[in-house]
Protein backbone atom coordinates (compact mmCIF):
# COMPACT_ATOMS: atom_id res chain seq x y z
CA UNK A 1 0.00 0.00 0.00
CA UNK A 2 1.51 3.31 -1.08
CA UNK A 3 2.06 6.08 1.43
CA UNK A 4 1.30 8.69 -1.25
CA UNK A 5 -2.36 8.96 -0.28
CA UNK A 6 -4.65 10.57 2.26
CA UNK A 7 -7.84 9.50 4.01
CA UNK A 8 -10.77 11.86 4.48
CA UNK A 9 -11.81 11.88 8.14
CA UNK A 10 -14.30 14.77 7.93
CA UNK A 11 -15.43 15.90 4.51
CA UNK A 12 -17.09 19.14 5.66
CA UNK A 13 -20.03 20.94 4.04
CA UNK A 14 -18.62 20.66 0.50
CA UNK A 15 -15.05 19.72 -0.33
CA UNK A 16 -14.05 19.03 -3.92
CA UNK A 17 -10.91 18.38 -5.92
CA UNK A 18 -10.08 21.36 -8.16
CA UNK A 19 -7.33 22.48 -10.50
CA UNK A 20 -7.28 25.03 -13.34
CA UNK A 21 -10.36 23.41 -14.89
CA UNK A 22 -11.15 22.12 -18.38
CA UNK A 23 -11.62 25.14 -20.68
CA UNK A 24 -12.34 24.61 -24.36
CA UNK A 25 -15.21 22.12 -24.15
CA UNK A 26 -18.22 24.44 -24.05
CA UNK A 27 -19.23 23.20 -27.51
CA UNK A 28 -19.70 19.78 -25.88
CA UNK A 29 -21.77 21.23 -23.03
CA UNK A 30 -18.90 20.92 -20.53
CA UNK A 31 -18.28 23.90 -18.20
CA UNK A 32 -14.80 25.17 -17.41
CA UNK A 33 -15.05 24.23 -13.73
CA UNK A 34 -11.80 24.60 -11.70
CA UNK A 35 -11.04 26.48 -8.49
CA UNK A 36 -13.47 29.34 -7.83
CA UNK A 37 -10.62 31.36 -6.33
CA UNK A 38 -7.77 30.42 -8.69
CA UNK A 39 -5.40 32.95 -7.14
CA UNK A 40 -5.67 31.27 -3.73
CA UNK A 41 -5.26 27.81 -5.28
CA UNK A 42 -2.15 28.97 -7.14
CA UNK A 43 -0.56 30.40 -4.00
CA UNK A 44 -1.02 27.29 -1.86
CA UNK A 45 0.43 25.23 -4.70
CA UNK A 46 3.50 27.48 -4.84
CA UNK A 47 3.92 27.20 -1.07
CA UNK A 48 4.35 23.41 -1.28
CA UNK A 49 6.49 23.45 -4.45
CA UNK A 50 3.77 22.40 -6.91
CA UNK A 51 3.08 23.87 -10.33
CA UNK A 52 -0.05 26.02 -10.40
CA UNK A 53 -1.80 23.30 -12.41
CA UNK A 54 -1.67 20.77 -9.54
CA UNK A 55 -4.99 19.66 -8.06
CA UNK A 56 -5.92 20.90 -4.59
CA UNK A 57 -8.87 20.51 -2.25
CA UNK A 58 -11.44 23.33 -2.22
CA UNK A 59 -13.40 23.51 1.06
CA UNK A 60 -16.59 25.42 1.81
CA UNK A 61 -17.21 27.25 5.13
CA UNK A 62 -16.70 24.29 7.49
CA UNK A 63 -13.31 23.05 6.29
CA UNK A 64 -12.36 19.38 6.45
CA UNK A 65 -10.05 16.92 8.21
CA UNK A 66 -7.66 14.48 6.53
CA UNK A 67 -5.05 11.93 7.58
CA UNK A 68 -2.09 11.36 5.24
CA UNK A 69 -0.68 7.84 5.01
CA UNK A 70 2.84 9.18 4.63
CA UNK A 71 4.64 12.40 5.61
CA UNK A 72 3.63 15.32 3.39
CA UNK A 73 4.05 19.08 3.17
CA UNK A 74 0.71 20.90 3.17
CA UNK A 75 -0.41 24.52 2.82
CA UNK A 76 -3.88 25.89 3.59
CA UNK A 77 -5.02 29.28 2.30
CA UNK A 78 -7.94 31.15 0.76
CA UNK A 79 -10.61 31.85 3.38
CA UNK A 80 -8.92 32.20 6.80
CA UNK A 81 -9.50 29.35 9.24
CA UNK A 82 -7.85 27.71 12.25
CA UNK A 83 -5.45 24.89 11.36
CA UNK A 84 -4.46 22.06 13.68
CA UNK A 85 -2.28 18.95 13.44
CA UNK A 86 -3.26 16.31 15.99
CA UNK A 87 -5.09 19.05 17.87
CA UNK A 88 -2.12 21.42 18.08
CA UNK A 89 -2.26 24.81 16.30
CA UNK A 90 -0.41 24.96 12.99
CA UNK A 91 0.28 27.73 10.48
CA UNK A 92 -2.32 28.99 8.02
CA UNK A 93 -1.00 30.41 4.73
CA UNK A 94 2.39 28.73 5.07
CA UNK A 95 3.89 25.28 4.40
CA UNK A 96 3.37 22.76 7.21
CA UNK A 97 5.02 19.34 7.47
CA UNK A 98 2.46 16.73 8.51
CA UNK A 99 3.66 13.35 9.76
CA UNK A 100 2.28 10.04 8.52
CA UNK A 101 -0.99 9.24 10.28
CA UNK A 102 -1.38 12.70 11.86
CA UNK A 103 -4.78 14.39 11.71
CA UNK A 104 -4.72 17.66 9.76
CA UNK A 105 -7.83 19.78 10.26
CA UNK A 106 -8.94 22.98 8.57
CA UNK A 107 -11.65 24.45 10.80
CA UNK A 108 -14.59 26.70 10.02
CA UNK A 109 -13.74 29.84 8.12
CA UNK A 110 -13.39 33.04 10.12
CA UNK A 111 -14.02 35.11 6.98
CA UNK A 112 -14.74 34.28 3.38
CA UNK A 113 -16.19 31.02 2.09
CA UNK A 114 -13.69 28.79 0.28
CA UNK A 115 -10.40 27.42 1.56
CA UNK A 116 -7.71 25.63 -0.44
CA UNK A 117 -5.48 22.79 0.71
CA UNK A 118 -2.41 21.92 -1.36
CA UNK A 119 -0.30 18.80 -0.84
CA UNK A 120 3.24 18.43 -2.19
CA UNK A 121 2.78 16.38 -5.37
CA UNK A 122 -0.87 17.38 -5.78
CA UNK A 123 -4.05 15.33 -5.52
CA UNK A 124 -3.53 12.65 -8.18
CA UNK A 125 -7.04 11.45 -9.04
CA UNK A 126 -7.51 10.40 -12.67
CA UNK A 127 -8.03 13.39 -15.02
CA UNK A 128 -11.15 13.68 -17.18
CA UNK A 129 -10.83 15.78 -20.35
CA UNK A 130 -7.45 16.94 -19.11
CA UNK A 131 -8.58 18.10 -15.65
CA UNK A 132 -8.97 16.60 -12.18
CA UNK A 133 -11.66 19.13 -11.23
CA UNK A 134 -15.00 18.14 -9.76
CA UNK A 135 -17.82 19.61 -11.86
CA UNK A 136 -21.05 19.74 -9.87
CA UNK A 137 -23.21 20.51 -12.91
CA UNK A 138 -22.09 17.85 -15.39
CA UNK A 139 -20.83 15.31 -12.86
CA UNK A 140 -17.40 15.05 -14.47
CA UNK A 141 -14.37 14.47 -12.29
CA UNK A 142 -14.31 12.90 -8.83
CA UNK A 143 -17.44 13.23 -6.68
CA UNK A 144 -17.41 15.65 -3.72
CA UNK A 145 -15.44 14.21 -0.84
CA UNK A 146 -17.15 11.91 1.66
CA UNK A 147 -15.91 10.61 5.00
CA UNK A 148 -13.65 7.59 4.53
CA UNK A 149 -12.64 8.33 0.93
CA UNK A 150 -8.97 7.75 0.07
CA UNK A 151 -7.30 10.09 -2.45
CA UNK A 152 -3.93 9.41 -4.12
CA UNK A 153 -1.14 11.98 -4.02
CA UNK A 154 1.51 12.59 -6.66
CA UNK A 155 5.25 12.77 -6.13
CA UNK A 156 6.69 16.13 -5.04
CA UNK A 157 8.36 18.00 -7.89
CA UNK A 158 9.85 21.05 -6.19
CA UNK A 159 10.95 22.34 -2.80
CA UNK A 160 8.43 23.94 -0.46
CA UNK A 161 8.66 27.65 0.24
CA UNK A 162 10.87 28.81 3.12
CA UNK A 163 9.31 28.59 6.55
CA UNK A 164 9.52 32.38 6.92
CA UNK A 165 7.66 33.16 3.68
CA UNK A 166 4.87 35.72 4.06
CA UNK A 167 1.93 35.74 1.64
CA UNK A 168 -0.20 38.93 1.32
CA UNK A 169 -3.62 37.26 1.35
CA UNK A 170 -6.49 39.58 0.36
CA UNK A 171 -9.16 39.94 3.03
CA UNK A 172 -12.60 38.49 2.24
CA UNK A 173 -14.79 41.28 0.86
CA UNK A 174 -16.94 43.29 3.28
CA UNK A 175 -18.67 44.58 0.14
CA UNK A 176 -18.48 42.83 -3.22
CA UNK A 177 -17.97 45.29 -6.08
CA UNK A 178 -18.38 43.68 -9.50
CA UNK A 179 -17.45 45.56 -12.66
CA UNK A 180 -19.83 44.70 -15.49
CA UNK A 181 -20.31 45.36 -19.18
CA UNK A 182 -24.00 45.64 -20.01
CA UNK A 183 -25.39 43.22 -22.58
CA UNK A 184 -25.80 41.20 -24.64
CA UNK A 185 -29.51 41.22 -23.67
CA UNK A 186 -29.74 44.46 -21.71
CA UNK A 187 -32.51 45.56 -24.12
CA UNK A 188 -34.77 42.93 -22.56
CA UNK A 189 -35.02 45.11 -19.43
CA UNK A 190 -36.60 48.50 -18.78
CA UNK A 191 -34.43 51.56 -18.30
CA UNK A 192 -35.62 51.71 -14.69
CA UNK A 193 -34.53 48.10 -14.17
CA UNK A 194 -31.04 48.78 -15.52
CA UNK A 195 -30.73 51.85 -13.28
CA UNK A 196 -31.71 49.72 -10.30
CA UNK A 197 -29.21 47.05 -11.34
CA UNK A 198 -26.29 49.48 -11.57
CA UNK A 199 -27.17 51.75 -8.65
CA UNK A 200 -28.94 49.52 -6.12
CA UNK A 201 -27.41 47.29 -3.47
CA UNK A 202 -27.90 43.53 -3.63
CA UNK A 203 -26.83 40.89 -1.16
CA UNK A 204 -25.29 37.46 -1.65
CA UNK A 205 -27.95 34.78 -1.24
CA UNK A 206 -27.40 31.68 0.87
CA UNK A 207 -28.58 29.74 -2.20
CA UNK A 208 -25.30 30.52 -3.99
CA UNK A 209 -23.02 27.65 -5.02
CA UNK A 210 -20.25 26.75 -7.47
CA UNK A 211 -22.68 27.15 -10.37
CA UNK A 212 -23.72 30.70 -9.62
CA UNK A 213 -23.71 33.52 -7.08
CA UNK A 214 -27.38 34.27 -6.47
CA UNK A 215 -28.44 37.68 -5.22
CA UNK A 216 -31.24 39.19 -3.16
CA UNK A 217 -32.40 42.70 -3.98
CA UNK A 218 -34.35 44.72 -6.55
CA UNK A 219 -36.08 42.53 -9.15
CA UNK A 220 -35.28 43.58 -12.71
CA UNK A 221 -38.40 44.32 -14.74
CA UNK A 222 -38.56 42.95 -18.25
CA UNK A 223 -39.18 45.25 -21.20
CA UNK A 224 -40.48 42.37 -23.31
CA UNK A 225 -42.33 39.11 -22.77
CA UNK A 226 -41.43 35.61 -23.86
CA UNK A 227 -38.19 33.69 -23.64
CA UNK A 228 -35.04 33.53 -25.71
CA UNK A 229 -33.94 30.44 -27.58
CA UNK A 230 -31.06 28.88 -25.66
CA UNK A 231 -27.76 30.60 -26.39
CA UNK A 232 -24.17 30.32 -25.19
CA UNK A 233 -23.28 31.39 -21.65
CA UNK A 234 -19.86 32.62 -20.53
CA UNK A 235 -18.11 32.74 -17.18
CA UNK A 236 -19.32 35.83 -15.29
CA UNK A 237 -22.59 36.15 -17.24
CA UNK A 238 -25.30 37.86 -15.16
CA UNK A 239 -28.40 35.88 -16.05
CA UNK A 240 -31.80 37.07 -14.86
CA UNK A 241 -34.34 34.27 -14.20
CA UNK A 242 -38.12 34.87 -13.97
CA UNK A 243 -37.91 36.13 -10.36
CA UNK A 244 -35.84 39.10 -11.63
CA UNK A 245 -32.90 38.57 -9.23
CA UNK A 246 -29.52 38.52 -11.00
CA UNK A 247 -27.37 35.37 -10.89
CA UNK A 248 -23.62 35.61 -11.60
CA UNK A 249 -22.41 32.46 -13.34
CA UNK A 250 -19.33 30.89 -11.73
CA UNK A 251 -17.03 28.03 -12.75
CA UNK A 252 -19.62 25.21 -12.94
CA UNK A 253 -22.17 27.28 -14.87
CA UNK A 254 -24.25 25.81 -17.72
CA UNK A 255 -22.82 26.45 -21.16
CA UNK A 256 -26.20 27.45 -22.63
CA UNK A 257 -29.34 29.09 -21.26
CA UNK A 258 -32.59 30.74 -22.27
CA UNK A 259 -32.92 33.49 -19.66
CA UNK A 260 -31.58 36.89 -20.77
CA UNK A 261 -28.09 37.99 -19.75
CA UNK A 262 -28.17 41.62 -18.60
CA UNK A 263 -24.39 41.99 -18.22
CA UNK A 264 -21.08 40.15 -17.89
CA UNK A 265 -18.80 40.51 -14.85
CA UNK A 266 -15.11 41.28 -15.36
CA UNK A 267 -13.38 37.93 -14.82
CA UNK A 268 -10.81 39.59 -12.54
CA UNK A 269 -13.56 40.22 -9.97
CA UNK A 270 -14.78 36.61 -9.78
CA UNK A 271 -12.25 35.37 -7.16
CA UNK A 272 -13.71 37.91 -4.72
CA UNK A 273 -17.19 36.64 -5.61
CA UNK A 274 -16.04 33.15 -4.63
CA UNK A 275 -15.19 34.44 -1.14
CA UNK A 276 -18.30 36.58 -0.55
CA UNK A 277 -20.31 35.08 2.30
CA UNK A 278 -24.13 35.06 2.34
CA UNK A 279 -25.42 38.51 3.29
CA UNK A 280 -22.43 40.35 1.79
CA UNK A 281 -23.56 43.56 -0.01
CA UNK A 282 -23.08 43.43 -3.78
CA UNK A 283 -22.84 46.38 -6.19
CA UNK A 284 -22.71 46.11 -9.98
CA UNK A 285 -20.61 48.90 -11.51
CA UNK A 286 -20.91 49.44 -15.28
CA UNK A 287 -17.66 49.99 -17.20
CA UNK A 288 -16.93 50.63 -20.87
Amino acid sequence: MTDRALSVVRAGALTTVQDLGRPGYAHLGVPRSGALDPRAAAVVNRLVGNPESAAVLETTLTGCAIRPRGPVTVAIGGAPCPVTVDGRPAAWGAPVRVAAGALLEAGCTTGGVRGYIAFAGGVAVDPVLGSRSTDLLSGLGPPPLADGVVLPLGRPVGPAARADVCVPWPAPPAELVLRVRLGPRADWFTDAALRAFTSGVYRVSAMSNRIGLRTEGPALERARDGELPSEGMVLGAVQVPPDGRPVVFLADHPTTGGYPVAAVVDERDLPAAAQAAPGTPVRFIPVR
